[in-house]
């Protein structure tokens, strides 16, 4: 995942000023997971508009 992608996500979710206070290390367990289905959501979502564009 980018740096880019990871900072976006973060913003999104509203965790975006504890990553700018304490760094990545100060992200609960819970909200990394909320970022990796986020992630995945996203990926998902690129690949289905790909492969839409192949046919």
């Amino acid at each position: 995942m980018s740096e880019q992608l990871k900072y976006e996500i973060a913003r999104e979710l509203g965790v975006d000023q504890i990553v700018a206070s304490e760094g990545w290390g100060g992200v609960s367990s819970k909200n990394c997971g909320m970022m990796v289905n986020k992630a995945i959501e996203i990926a998902e979502r690129s690949l289905t508009q790909n492969n839409s564009a192949l046919k």
